[in-house]
């Protein structure tokens, strides 16, 4: 069975296990602790020597790193990740967009503030980071407006990599009242059938 090393209420994290979950692919939480340092013992460094989670352990001693690198190698042959040339690069597309443009901002400030309970040691960083953050809800909401899902007409691994951290994106402080597009994109990306919560994804 595949095994992912994850901590519970990481976006990153829950990307691989909801596409595990929708696409029926049975697989082991196994839960580490970033904040007590368990991604830095030489054991994990073992695995992966970036020290960092998600990892998924495919099978014994074969690790796949990268939380969008695990939705592509799962998704692959699904409706998840388009067989189309065209359609599969837009969709990889949002997937760097995701890594480059909203991931550092939106998931850095978030977890400064709920989860390292670091927001004031970061105040200065969360004053300039946080347009940068709101810049790329922009993008998302510019697209919303036009197709139902970011990559078009069909759900697909765009979606999950950019609701991960967009649907948690008020526990950073990010006010998503200006953005009715991306609030109804939230909606139908939790009304996808096998969908399951970030906490609940943890707890397989």
């Amino acid at each position: 069975m595949i095994v992912l090393h994850g901590y519970t209420g990481s976006g990153n994290c829950y990307k691989p296990a909801l596409a595990m979950t929708q696409l029926g692919i049975a697989y082991q939480w196994r839960e580490v602790d970033i904040l007590k340092g368990e991604s830095r013992t030489p054991a994990f460094l073992a695995k992966n020597a970036n020290g960092r989670i998600p990892l998924l352990e495919v099978k014994p001693g074969r690790y796949l790193a990268e939380s969008n690198a695990m939705l592509c190698f799962l998704a692959e042959g699904s409706a998840l990740l388009p067989a189309d040339r065209w359609a599969r690069a837009k969709v990889l597309e949002w997937l760097f967009f995701e890594q480059y443009s909203h991931e550092p901002f939106i998931a850095t400030i978030r977890y400064w503030v709920a989860i390292q309970k670091s927001a004031e040691a970061n105040a200065a960083k969360i004053v300039d980071m946080r347009p940068k953050g709101y810049a790329a809800l922009g993008v998302m909401e510019t697209q919303l407006l036009k197709t139902p899902f970011l990559a078009g007409e069909v759900y697909t691994i765009a979606d999950i990599a950019l609701y991960a951290y967009t649907h948690v994106a008020d526990e950073g402080g990010f006010d998503l009242t200006a953005y009715p597009a991306l609030r109804g994109w939230l909606a139908r990306v939790a009304a996808q059938p096998g969908h399951v919560t970030m906490h609940d994804a943890a707890a397989t």
